[in-house]
């Protein structure tokens, strides 16, 4: 199988070189433990929590097991053996050397607790996604987090050198973005996602929480997909399923959890009264989507009920990678009042909201950023904007807004 690099290596090894620890969150199967094996120097060894007998020593000695598997080393999926940060602790402040233990983890925030509570202050955070557009078209170098700016824009004309076209861009949604995929055979699809949810998700989800129903749990995960880049409806949701909301809201906690969705929250400014407070869901690999809502090519994809929402969602998802894949925390809302008025996407950098819309166009028309100046009339500082389409090249749709390609993420 082919390799890519990935734009989070140089921060990895960055960080190696100033914290003692590092820990590397995201769903299954993207490629976390590759990564670190591949930023590792010579001597580095690796063990993974999925081994049982592992696990066991791990949860039960912690001590003996760091006396196994002294630093430095890999861990992955340690989220299995929480009993091991107090024994990191320990072995850090006794050695206080940078790169000794870098981890791997699937749920973040079930994480998180036991590593901010012993391991603060010693430990760099970092999320990885699946291939970004940026890596799979060998550009891992070059890329830059997302903001409609000039000097962006400039960077991203260099970068694209070929349009993409229409089912170039759904090709790419159905497949998704999960390493096997894009490096694998395509033929395979089906037989991976089935694996996928009946290997990772379903095991991990029971290690979060109790599932009464599986058959409930799976049309859950069904009903959630097809909701993609939609303001969450408890209330729909639980009547589609048959089951409370009480349990919708968990159930989509363990999928944030495990880094399988992305749940955008509303931006709030001064009037509060007047905003929309549900988040938005987004799924974070097209692909694993596309194919929970058994839509079976990429052409049917396009052609479907779906086809503005996941598109939506994938540009959404490559945007977030710019950022989590440089080692960033980007602050993302989108913008929506009572009156139906939304903004999909606003960036929050330097005091400045950049405002952000989504088209499936390849002409998106001035009345595409609309609402781009209710931010102004709130008050707010607001920098560049964008409406990302399906165009070829980058064009001024008015002043400080851009018709950009989606091609140039």
């Amino acid at each position: 199988m082919q390799h890519l690099q990935r734009t989070l290596a140089a921060t990895i090894k960055q960080v190696a070189a100033h914290f003692p620890a590092l820990l590397l969150t995201g769903p299954r199967q993207v490629g976390k433990s590759t990564l670190l094996v591949d930023c590792a120097k010579h001597g580095r060894t690796s063990v993974s929590l999925d081994d049982l007998e592992q696990r066991a020593l791990a949860q039960t000695d912690p001590a003996l097991f760091l006396q196994a598997h002294p630093p430095p080393v890999i861990i992955d999926e340690v989220q299995y053996a929480p009993q091991l940060f107090s024994a990191i602790k320990i072995a850090i402040d006794k050695e206080k050397r940078p790169g000794m233990f870098w981890l791997t983890g699937s749920q973040k925030f079930h994480l998180m607790a036991g590593v901010s509570e012993t391991l603060a202050g010693r430990i760099a955070i970092l999320d990885l996604l699946g291939l970004s557009q940026a890596e799979i078209y060998r550009r891992a170098d070059s890329a830059q987090p997302f903001l409609p700016t000039t000097q962006w824009l400039a960077t991203a004309r260099v970068r694209a050198n070929t349009p993409m076209q229409l089912m170039d861009i759904y090709r790419c949604i159905w497949r998704g973005s999960f390493p096997h995929m894009v490096l694998g055979e395509l033929g395979m699809r089906d037989i991976f996602y089935r694996s996928y949810v009946q290997t990772y998700i379903e095991r991990d989800v029971r290690s979060l929480a109790k599932i009464g129903s599986e058959i409930d749990f799976a049309r859950f995960l069904r009903v959630a997909a097809a909701r993609t880049g939609q303001l969450i409806n408890y209330t729909d949701m639980a009547r589609d399923i048959g089951i409370d909301q009480k349990t919708i809201k968990a159930w989509l906690s363990i999928l944030e959890t495990s880094g399988l969705i992305y749940l955008l929250q509303p931006w709030h400014g001064n009037v509060t009264k007047r905003m929309v407070k549900t988040p938005k869901l987004y799924f974070l690999d097209t692909g694993l989507c596309a194919w929970l809502t058994q839509w079976s090519t990429p052409e049917t994809l396009e052609a479907g009920a779906m086809s503005g929402a996941i598109l939506e969602t994938w540009l959404f998802t490559e945007i977030l990678k710019s950022w989590w894949h440089k080692g960033l925390t980007p602050r993302f809302y989108f913008y929506r009042d009572n009156n139906q008025k939304e903004i999909d996407l606003l960036i929050e950098q330097d005091g400045l909201l950049y405002p952000i819309e989504f088209k499936k166009s390849a002409n998106p028309s001035i009345n595409a950023a609309n609402h781009f100046t209710l931010l102004e009339r709130l008050g707010q500082a607001v920098g560049p904007g964008a409406v990302i389409c399906l165009k070829e090249t980058d064009v001024p749709l008015s002043r400080g807004v851009m018709a950009i390609p989606a091609g140039y993420l």
